[in-house]
């Protein structure tokens, strides 16, 4: 059995690429149930979805876009996170080792991001721990990214000298980590409710992956309802298993009072994927109560704090010792989650962006 979820994912069970490249549709993916009530655990197809919820139940999607935000020099590949967030601080001496290159740093700079350096190493790349403040690295089409300041273990406050995301539409490609063993188009990390193109995620919101026109209108047919946020995820390197950092969110008074009525009628609110976890929770009240709200969110939904608005969540599966699996036991609880993950290991369920999905229900 798995002992407090620490867990050894074995190779065989990673998915290595799209459902569609291994002769399934999008919507073929497996699908994990769990409920709370009783701790039953389920097995089946992502287009029984439909039939898995009830009539009145809310989905609250992510249309967040994503963005090809590996941008891939000789030896090292520069992962484009999220922009800095207007009104964070960068180190004084890092900023002036960098003016002379870059033009001093400027509050709600657009070409100020959060950068992670990785080292490539064949069709893969893993963390590079070099840099030092005020250096200048020359990128594709004659663009030059400047290092300011460390932020986090593995992430840099850095300066592109140009705006960055028209930048990675020219220049960039989807981040893709070792156990994706080729490249695919940016639209095979988009989802059907990819709409916000302003800023984009930098990996995927995969949990909406599986969903298709014609599996969204047999949802709207049951009497499911859907709802939009919008968070622009940044990256999430598995090797990292750190917090989640600040992170741009919108959730729009539509979603708010929708999710506010479905909650007084009695129906579940189910978010698709952890960032409509985080959005929601970040936009409710102390009493659960949501209200419009966008801007910057660095809430972390931990057992302890708990949850205040979400009743479900469909998500992928996640890795060992993941902070993601902190909400998840917020949500379902400590024994639900281990027998949930000890049934997709007996099972052979796939993880990662391009795997299975695990859908937590209260009842």
């Amino acid at each position: 059995m798995i002992e407090t979820l620490e867990f050894t994912l074995p190779p065989d069970l990673e998915a290595h690429e799209p459902p569609e490249a291994r002769g399934r549709t999008r919507d073929g993916v497996r699908l994990l149930v769990g409920r709370r009530a009783g701790g039953e655990v389920s097995h089946h197809e992502f287009s029984d979805l439909p039939d898995l919820l009830r009539p009145g139940d809310l989905l609250v999607v992510n249309t967040s876009a994503t963005l090809p935000a590996a941008v891939r020099l000789d030896k090292i590949a520069v992962h484009f996170s999220t922009p800095l967030p207007t009104g964070a601080t960068i180190d004084a001496a890092a900023a002036s080792a960098s003016e002379s290159a870059a033009g001093a740093p400027a509050e709600g700079d657009d070409r100020l991001w959060l950068v992670e350096l990785r080292r490539r190493t064949g069709k893969a790349s893993v963390p590079y721990p070099g840099g030092s403040p005020g250096e200048w690295i020359p990128m594709p089409g004659g663009a030059t990214l400047t290092l300011i300041a460390r932020r986090t273990e593995r992430l840099w406050a850095a300066r592109l000298s140009t705006d960055v995301v028209p930048y990675l539409r020219l220049y960039g490609v989807p981040i893709r980590y070792g156990y994706v063993r080729r490249d695919w188009p940016t639209a095979a990390y988009q989802t059907a409710f990819a709409y916000d193109r302003s800023t984009g995620s930098a990996e995927m919101p995969s949990a909406a992956r599986p969903f298709t026109p014609e599996l969204v209108t047999r949802l709207v047919s049951r009497g499911v309802l859907l709802a939009p946020i919008t968070l622009h995820t940044g990256v999430a390197s598995p090797e990292a298993h750190e917090p989640p950092y600040a992170e741009r969110y919108d959730v729009p008074s539509q979603t708010a009072g929708l999710v506010n009525h479905v909650r007084a009628s009695g129906g579940n609110v189910i978010a698709v994927g952890t960032t409509a976890v985080r959005a929601l929770e970040t936009a409710a009240g102390p009493t659960g109560h949501v209200h419009a709200s966008s801007g910057w969110t660095e809430h972390v939904i931990t057992p302890e704090g708990g949850v205040r608005v979400v009743d479900g969540l469909l998500t992928g599966l996640h890795e060992p010792r993941s902070s993601h699996l902190m909400m998840l036991t917020a949500i379902a609880g400590h024994d639900l989650l281990k027998s949930t993950y000890q049934a997709a290991l007996d099972e052979s369920y796939l993880w990662h962006e391009f795997g299975d999905l695990n859908l937590l229900l209260p009842s």
